[in-house]
């Protein structure tokens, strides 16, 4: 197989390195030693950005692209520099973090290097012909595929929080290349800004989202039994008070009541708070594959042979609009 190293995406939201990224670059780094072959990584956003991390986190050489079109989650334009990348380098493996990027940006590259790609992987092994084996859950967790890609590179996106992220060494040192950007991609072409009516025209504002759920430590959730959007208010005012976020099921999700950035389960967020309050959320497979490795979880369903119970450290058997709020008064007291 022609080896030619390991190339990690290193996502940045906002002028900040996702952590997922030390994630990959730990995991890469003990694949990369195993085959005895460099590891790379590639860094896309403006000036300023701590690229020497990534060096220090175990990369061998980091493709740091500078410019400001990457303030922005565009993935034509980081499609377009990627590509670029790849091709020159030509690596045998290429890593994304499975987060909501990621998982947009990763087909789009696998789809133009014409190779395969496997999402939201929990493990990564080397077999004895030095292939990567790609290892995933299938059937709502219930077995572990093991994935082989014939074609190279061998693509994969990585859970977030699968990995411990890679320490910092302040003494390990690499090679950071500074490359100028290319412009977007379109099937006609190339765009660049002030191309009138043949380029690309911006009709809207994207905003930073400032859900941050993965990394949050109290983590309220509503489900099924939550009666319209409206439902979400009452869970809000717990999560503000114990300082948390407000996380969904795919059902609320899927119904339209919140976005899916919330949205937690198999198709959603992994989480791992050290609280999880479960409200109105029966407790479907898909939805405990992203929560069951909370410290404490605490159930509140009318039901009570909802599966959830199985799971949860507390149930309260109840009416969520009931329960919440009494214990928001509560917490007011005690506060």
């Amino acid at each position: 197989m022609d080896n030619k190293g390991i190339l990690v995406f290193a996502e940045q939201q906002y002028g900040e390195i996702h952590p997922v990224a030390f994630e990959l670059l730990n995991r890469a780094r003990e694949l990369a030693d195993s085959l005895s072959v460099s590891l790379y990584a590639v860094l896309a956003g403006p000036e300023g950005l701590e690229a020497e991390e990534l060096l220090r986190r175990g990369a061998d050489v980091v493709h740091y692209i500078v410019g400001e079109e990457f303030a922005l989650p565009d993935e034509l334009v980081y499609r377009a520099n990627l590509l670029a990348v790849i091709r020159e380098i030509q690596p045998a493996i290429v890593l994304f973090g499975a987060t909501h990027f990621g998982r947009s940006l990763a087909p789009r590259i696998s789809a133009a290097l014409k190779t395969g790609l496997t999402a939201d992987c929990t493990g990564l092994e080397i077999d004895e012909d030095g292939r990567l084996i790609q290892i995933r859950p299938a059937f709502t967790e219930n077995i572990l595929a093991h994935i082989k890609t014939e074609t190279l590179p061998q693509m994969a996106t990585i859970r977030y929080r699968e990995f411990s992220e890679a320490a910092a060494d302040p003494n390990r040192t690499g090679k950071l290349l500074r490359r100028a950007p290319l412009p977007a991609e379109t099937p006609s072409g190339p765009v660049s800004a002030g191309s009138g009516s043949a380029g690309l025209e911006v009709v809207g504002l994207l905003r930073r989202n400032e859900v941050n759920i993965t990394n949050a430590e109290v983590v309220v959730s509503g489900g099924a039994g939550l009666k319209n959007p409206e439902g979400f208010k009452v869970l809000q005012e717990l999560a503000d008070l114990l300082g948390g976020v407000v996380g969904a099921s795919r059902n609320v999700v899927d119904r339209g009541f919140i976005s899916k950035e919330h949205q937690v389960g198999y198709s959603g967020n992994r989480v791992k708070p050290k609280v999880y309050f479960a409200c109105g959320i029966s407790g479907s497979p898909q939805h405990l594959a992203g929560m069951k490795e909370s410290e404490s979880i605490v159930a509140i369903n009318s039901d009570p042979s909802a599966p959830i119970f199985k799971v949860a450290d507390i149930g309260i058997v109840g009416d969520l609009y009931e329960i919440v709020p009494r214990l928001c008064r509560e917490l007011q007291r005690e506060i």
